[in-house]
């Protein structure tokens, strides 16, 4: 295997291969599903918070100019330009984890220190911490083509667990859970052996028990303690730690098939006292007011919006294009995938936000520049270059 060199740096994307341009691109249909979500979002906020609403939609707004001018670097630029994201993401979570950080940009909430004042917004480093990872590692595994041996897994491992730890030291555990699906799904795009991939699987399941003596803190510890609990329907837990796992299932019951009225639905989510019922709540909210019909849309879009990502990676003619595609994909349903399960009582409360829905700025902005993102990848092609290396 080659080092990687000035050369190497951009293989897999042939510098002779005719650029086009072409906006008949499969990412259209994570657009469409990312807008669908989005005004989902604004009308439960609306129900629940209505003095939020405009302010998710100036959100909406930003994020979509975000995604727009996420749409004009080619990917090439991409390249090239994720190692100095990664840097300077690495930097804010290290800065947030600093104990003389001043107050007016660091301040805990919930006991963690995860984000930074910025004024008319907060940033959360964490969540450009996602873009960053699935750029530098679609970026690494397209130079050094399928990682068909345990060696070869080191970087990428490498690449996981160092904003993985700074997350976990927030502590923000949620959002640390995503980056593990998405390396996954990033390996296998790329041909990473299924029974390396398998032995991976094996140790971080035996040191699940391990972390959970070693590396939660008690309040998480007893998260997964209610959880165990109300799956059993062991109600002791309801009115403590478990308190909010116990509403949201109730407003979620609520709902029946097609839903509530809206000011019946507005009463049933103020007398319920659901906490966070505007940002990690918000599908309990939208079942709430739609039933199992609005909750089943939510999932009909994203999987649409996964499909789309999938769609354009399956049409790359390159490495890169391939595995971004696929993390971003990988990244966004893993993370509906623990917000409603946390939401219908099935895992742990983790305060992860649903994407595109959930109330918050620097998730809504950063899905849409992660959905900018997919779009210039099927938008920059690059016809008749290399063949995808991945494939040989």
């Amino acid at each position: 295997m080659g080092g990687v060199g000035p050369a190497s740096l951009f293989r897999g994307t042939s510098e002779t291969g005719r650029k086009r341009w072409s906006l008949a691109t499969f990412a259209w249909l994570s657009v469409i599903a990312a807008i669908g979500l989005s005004a989902i979002g604004i009308n439960a906020i609306a129900l629940t918070r209505p003095e939020l609403a405009a302010r998710q939609g100036v959100f909406l707004l930003v994020g979509i100019l975000g995604g727009v001018l996420a749409v004009i670097p080619q990917p090439r630029f991409l390249r090239v330009a994720c190692w100095g994201l990664c840097a300077v993401v690495l930097g804010l979570l290290v800065f947030v984890l600093l104990p003389f950080a001043p107050a007016s940009l660091v301040t805990p909430r919930n006991g963690a220190r995860a984000w930074i004042a910025l004024g008319a917004f907060d940033l959360q480093p964490s969540e450009l911490a996602k873009i960053a990872f699935i750029l530098c590692l679609s970026q690494w595994l397209s130079i050094r083509a399928s990682p068909r041996s345990v060696r070869s897994l080191v970087i990428p491992v490498l690449l996981f667990l160092v904003p993985v730890g700074l997350i976990v030291l927030e502590p923000d555990l949620g959002s640390a859970l995503l980056f593990g699906p998405t390396l996954l799904a990033i390996l296998i795009a790329s041909g990473a052996r299924f029974g390396h991939l398998a032995s991976v699987l094996v140790v971080a399941a035996c040191l699940v028990p391990v972390a959970y003596f070693t590396v939660l803190k008690p309040y998480q510890q007893a998260r997964i303690d209610a959880i165990i609990a109300q799956v059993r329907g062991d109600t002791r837990f309801e009115n403590d730690i478990g308190f909010q796992g116990w509403r949201a299932m109730r407003l979620v019951g609520t709902g029946g098939v097609f839903g509530n009225e809206a000011s019946h639905a507005k009463a049933l989510v103020k007398l319920n006292a659901l906490p966070e019922e505007h940002n990690d709540m918000v599908f309990a909210v939208v079942c709430c007011r739609h039933g199992l019909v609005g909750g089943a849309l939510v999932w009909l879009l994203m999987t649409l919006y996964a499909v789309g990502a999938l769609l354009v990676a399956a049409s790359a003619r390159d490495g890169f294009t391939k595995l971004v595609a696929v993390g971003i994909g990988a990244i966004l349903f893993a993370q509906t995938f623990v917000n409603t399960g946390m939401t219908i009582g099935i895992l742990p409360i983790t305060g992860v936000t649903l994407p595109f829905v959930s109330y918050g700025g620097s998730s809504l902005v950063a899905s849409w520049i992660m959905t900018g993102v997919l779009f210039g990848l099927g938008f920059h092609r690059v016809h008749g270059g290399e063949k995808d290396r991945f494939d040989e």
